[in-house]
């Protein structure tokens, strides 16, 4: 029996016929409609006709979390007075309870991917609502997408409703072609914001950390908002981990229940939270209670005010998600918990003026996300760059151009085209990461479908803290089964045993009825058909590229890494070598040998480090599957990993093995060897053969030494350095066509001036036996005749009024120095110049030492002459001491003695 009372008592209702006016009249709408006002549940009823009002007609409502579809379906399956699996089911991964008569199906984003991966006309299905699409999932802005391409191409009668509490109403409207945004008043309650800041400052998230004072005062709230206020509560923490220690800090609430509810949490768990409770609870959630879900007896919420966000690190091929600040609109939805059944409050655990400065709403997921499985899906679609798909957010081409690198060089799409292979098809139906998927065909043909599926079940989930780093003994501990990791692990593992045998096992195209046919453009270019997204399996692997990001060719013949593995003998051994099969498969790029005191090299060029006690230590080669981090270190931990021997390495990153004939600069020698690498890891060098160097690559490494070293390693005499100076200083004066001379500028030109000696040079010797003076020659200005000016522009002696002719420091450019003894300088009353400079005269004693500067020597003689000479002529009675300076004779010889 239909509850009427409950449907009448849902505020949205009254947003209903102008709903179904705009989806009739546009084809598309926009539901803007608060917490708690029946937007997930009543809705979709009205629009399949299950309520007596309009024709039947099937609809899809895509969540994005499978706790919010389990609840949906139930809640509207109660509505109607029926069990789930009757006219209203779900669908979520693993899990399906739906029939042949059921009109409102709820899925997941992620099934309703694959589902129009597999059908791109959704036959069936005639109205689609996207719920809670302001949290900007991958998959559901993914889904949007191809639901407006299959909109315009394929089924124009099909209807699409975006529905939310706090979203970009006007966004999603453009995206929609300027739908109509249809909005219902709610009638929730209101709601005290209650601000608990620490006493202290906290540190801010880095990483997957959270302060522990942030987590103690978020205990410390929870108990202080117990005793201020009635009613059941709910706390929203960042992850499963922060759950639990807030949950060992409350201990005993005096017959308070505690419980926790997260994505990874059984489903029983999941729904004793959605039902009513005997008593007074305390729920600690992640951000799968933020909406479209309905906790009953709640009245005060406690926020952490903190989220969960992915980030990927391109260069090292380390993803994971970080702690971040909860936006304004992830704050509103979780207080608007509060206020669902009467007046209620929410706690957040920051200052009033701090929450002035958060996002307004969550950052896009396509902006910070790993876009591997995103490009195969929009390979698989027939758009391999997603220009062409209507997306509020445009990838970032760098994630993109990194994610098409991986699925090449997994086979995954052609390296031409960019188009899906149908070895990438079938990866794309599993379900998984590309990656993952990778490793369950390749390895599959080496280990077996099952033990392949148990392996990356344990990769796609990642196992407890408690299961420890070692992936072989975190198998051994999942299979045991004794916790709820466990059970999924299970259900996963035969999840991908099914779905690897539906889509043609380890080699083979899959199944005709599930080869994309494209859309209608791509069918009307001549691209569509049983080929259309990558002309045929690919059965050897890449062709070109590595195990991913930063992968080069391989010059080693060997095929791609598919083929280099499942393509050899049938793999047999323990739990240790599939498991480092299968994680080398998913992970080539992050193969890590050994350095040393529990640290590693990996492929990648990242290092990383074993924990103390680790059972991995000590092993030669590792394949890692999960690493991080942590604040403040220098390299990454591992996390997660395998050990493997070498050659398992080999083959599962093949393409990213390299043989080269090396020249290199090293130790202050050229050094020429033949050197085997594995990425960035150095498997074996040696010696080259005399004849086998390059000599072109010989040059390149001495002009390496003379940038590292610099070009004192040529043969500098005093007359080639001062030829360098009088270059620089005519440069500066004059600029061309006087060559600049300084190191960089030199190195750049070595071919000019350091030919032909350069290039027969073999090793460092040879460098120092270039006489640098004469090379320099080359770069003066012969062409125009201006190199006959050298002497008269910038001379390389002066000649004083004693007759000597002296040297001329031009170290400094600007300022060229004449250092000369003072009575050789008697007489000469104008400052010495060069090319209009004026020369710093440096004066010097009978014993060569500075007496006086100056830059202008009349001044001197007037000014400065007689305290040098009253200080100076009883050190030195037998030189000549004149009263005047300027009409003495100058020389350079002492007095005879008397």
């Amino acid at each position: 029996m239909i509850r009427t009372d409950d449907l009448a008592r849902l505020p949205v209702a009254s947003a209903v016929p102008a709903l179904r006016e705009a989806l009739e009249d546009h084809g598309s709408a926009v539901l803007c409609a608060p917490p708690g006002t029946g937007k997930t549940t009543l809705v979709p009823l009205e629009l399949a006709g299950l309520l007596g009002a309009g024709p039947t007609r099937r609809v899809l409502v895509a969540e994005p979390r499978r706790i919010a579809a389990r609840a949906a379906a139930r809640r509207m399956a109660w509505l109607l007075g029926e069990p789930v699996g009757g006219r209203v089911g779900y669908t979520v991964r693993g899990e399906r309870r739906a029939g042949p008569d059921t009109v409102v199906e709820v899925v997941t984003t992620g099934v309703l991917l694959q589902r129009l991966q597999r059908d791109q006309e959704l036959a069936g299905a005639e109205v689609v609502v996207l719920d809670e699409c302001h949290e900007r999932h991958l998959d559901a802005d993914t889904v949007a997408a191809f639901l407006l391409d299959v909109q315009a191409a394929l089924r124009p009668e099909l209807r699409l409703l975006a529905a939310s509490a706090t979203t970009d109403a006007a966004g999603w409207a453009r995206l929609l072609g300027d739908a109509p945004v249809v909005e219902a008043a709610g009638t929730a309650h209101p709601v005290e914001v209650v601000w608990a800041p620490p006493a202290r400052p906290v540190r801010p998230p880095h990483g997957m950390r959270v302060d522990p004072a942030l987590l103690a005062q978020v205990a410390s709230v929870v108990r202080r908002a117990l005793r201020e206020r009635p009613g059941d509560l709910l706390c929203f923490l960042p992850g499963v981990g922060e759950i639990a220690r807030v949950a060992g800090q409350l201990g005993d609430l005096g017959g308070v229940e505690v419980l926790q509810v997260h994505g990874r949490a059984p489903a029983a768990v999941q729904d004793a939270v959605l039902a009513p409770g005997g008593g007074r609870r305390v729920v600690l959630a992640t951000a799968v209670a933020e909406s479209s879900l309905t906790v009953p007896g709640v009245r005060i919420v406690v926020d952490s005010g903190l989220a969960r966000e992915p980030r990927v690190d391109h260069a090292r091929g380390l993803s994971a998600l970080t702690t971040v600040r909860a936006s304004q609109a992830a704050g509103r939805q979780r207080a608007g918990r509060a206020g669902r059944q009467g007046p209620g409050w929410v706690y957040r655990c920051w200052s009033e003026a701090e929450d002035a400065r958060l996002p307004r709403f969550p950052a896009p997921e396509i902006r910070l996300a790993d876009l591997t499985a995103f490009a195969l899906q929009a390979a698989c679609w027939g758009d391999p760059t997603a220009g062409g798909l209507a997306l509020l957010d445009a990838p970032p081409p760098g994630a993109m151009a990194a994610a098409r690198e991986v699925l090449t060089a997994i086979g995954a799409v052609d390296p031409d085209t960019g188009r899906a292979t149908g070895r990438g098809a079938r990866m794309a139906r599993l379900g998984l990461h590309p990656r993952l998927a990778r490793a369950l065909l390749d390895a599959a043909g080496q280990i077996g479908a099952r033990r392949a599926a148990e392996v990356v079940a344990l990769l796609s989930e990642e196992p407890p803290r408690e299961y420890g780093d070692d992936l072989a003994a975190a198998w051994r501990t999942a299979r045991r089964g004794r916790d709820a990791y466990a059970g999924r692990w299970e259900t996963e593992a035969r999840r991908l045993t099914s779905a690897l045998s539906s889509s043609g096992g380890a080699s083979g195209p899959g199944p005709s009825a599930d080869r994309s046919t494209g859309t209608r453009r791509e069918r009307e270019s001549g691209a569509g058909g049983p080929d259309a997204h990558g002309g045929g399996t690919y059965e050897g692997g890449p062709r070109a590229g590595g195990g991913g990001a930063g992968g080069g060719k391989s010059r080693t013949g060997q095929g791609g890494s598919g083929g280099a593995v499942a393509g050899g003998e049938r793999v047999a051994g323990g739990d240790e070598q599939v498991a480092g099969l299968v994680a080398a498969l998913a992970f080539p790029e992050r193969l890590a040998r050994e350095r040393g005191g529990g640290t590693y090299q990996m492929v990648s060029g990242t290092r990383a480090e074993t924990a103390e006690g680790s059972p991995l230590r000590g092993a030669r080669w590792l394949a890692v599957a999960v690493a991080d981090r942590p604040v403040g270190a220098g390299q990454a931990r591992v996390r997660l990993a395998a050990a493997v021997d070498e050659e398992v390495a080999l083959r599962a990153a093949a393409p990213l093995r390299t043989e080269s004939a090396e020249v290199v600069w090293e130790d202050g020698e050229v050094a020429a060897r033949e050197t085997s690498r594995l990425g960035a890891v150095t498997l074996r060098q040696r010696p080259s053969a005399p004849g086998r160097v390059d000599p072109e690559r010989v040059r390149a490494a001495l002009l390496e030494g003379l940038r590292t070293e610099g070009l004192g390693l040529l043969h500098w005499t005093r007359e080639s350095r001062q030829l360098r100076e009088r270059l620089a200083f005519l440069h500066g004066r004059r600029g061309t066509p006087w060559p600049e001379v300084g190191d960089a500028a030199l190195l750049d030109r070595a071919g000019d001036w350091l030919e032909p000696e350069l290039g027969r040079a073999r090793r460092a010797a040879d460098l120092g036996r270039i006489d640098a003076g004469q090379a320099l020659q080359r770069l003066l200005p012969w062409a125009g005749g201006e190199a006959a000016r050298l002497g008269e522009l910038a001379p390389e002696r002066f000649q004083v009024p004693s007759g000597s002719r002296i040297r001329i420091d031009y170290a400094d450019p600007e300022r060229p120095v004449l250092a000369v003894k003072l009575q050789e300088m008697f007489g000469l009353a104008v400052t010495p110049a060069v090319d209009g400079v004026p020369l710093v005269v440096e004066l010097l004693s009978p014993a060569g030492r500075p007496a006086a500067v100056t830059a202008d020597l009349a001044s001197f003689w007037r000014e400065g002459y007689q305290a040098v000479r009253a200080e100076l002529r009883g050190r030195y009675p037998r030189h000549p001491w004149p009263e005047d300076p300027s009409s003495a004779p100058a020389t350079r010889r002492a007095n005879p003695r008397r």
